[in-house]
């Protein structure tokens, strides 16, 4: 009997992928599958995998996007190659105009961060290029001063300065009065990047990942995980102490 108490974790079954290519869920021949481990998803919630099923075989939106999502990830490996061997040939870039084309897409929201207002132009250029109607939004719309949420001059990153706050439920309204029928998330922060899909009418994908030391590449912080970020897996990056002192500020 499965422990119910047990958290579900996919991310245990790595040493099992690194070790032979293959988990339970993903195998050559299902029926010589590696076993469950005692912490799958699938073997605690199996009524929801096969309840899952129903919504995919409908007519319904979402229906379109799961086809469509699978049918851009076939696309988007060459299986030509001169030894057979199956190569990725599309950008996230291509993906993305691949799926808003199969979906028959024309209106793609672009909810962007403003020091992302040159790629947001680029990505737009493109869009238009590939006969889509680009609509963009910036984080700053309405200049809404950062201590009217009720932060204070410590708060900010310039103290003593104006900062705007980001405004992701006005930039998720605005899109949906424009009638977008596809968002895409150009650097919005954590937190901001949530409210804006909460808000979001349309289909929320992402595109850029906010992460200001790295270049906007957060997967470079796991691939250094044992170099220079080691001190994630060994020092709490806020100290108990300062997590109940904010939380009793609030």
């Amino acid at each position: 009997m499965h422990n119910q108490e047990q958290p579900v974790s996919c991310s245990g079954c790595s040493a099992a992928w690194q070790k032979s290519g293959s988990t339970n869920c993903w195998s050559n021949d299902p029926a010589t599958a590696p076993p469950r481990p005692v912490n799958c998803p699938t073997e605690r919630f199996g009524r929801v995998v096969d309840d899952s099923m129903d919504l995919y075989l409908d007519d319904s939106e979402d229906a379109r996007i799961a086809f469509t999502a699978a049918r851009v990830e076939g696309l988007c490996y060459g299986k030509e190659s001169p030894n057979h061997v199956i190569q990725a040939r599309w950008t996230r870039v291509e993906d993305t105009i691949a799926f808003a084309g199969l979906m028959g897409y024309k209106k793609i929201g672009m909810a962007t961060c403003i020091g992302l207002l040159e790629e947001t132009q680029r990505f737009a250029l493109i869009l238009k290029a590939q006969g889509f109607q680009p609509l963009s939004v910036c984080c700053k719309t309405g200049s809404i001063d950062k201590m009217e949420l009720g932060l204070t001059e410590e708060d900010k990153v310039r103290p003593g300065t104006f900062e705007p706050a980001c405004n992701p439920i006005a930039q998720a309204e605005i899109l949906n009065a424009l009638g977008s029928e596809m968002n895409v998330i150009m650097g919005l922060c954590v937190g901001h990047d949530m409210l804006f899909a909460k808000h979001s009418k349309a289909p929320v994908t992402t595109l850029i990942v906010k992460d200001r030391v790295t270049g906007h590449n957060p997967i470079a912080v796991l691939y250094g995980q044992n170099f220079y970020y080691k001190r994630l897996q060994s020092t709490k990056l806020l100290s108990d102490e300062f997590l109940a002192a904010e939380r009793t500020e609030k």
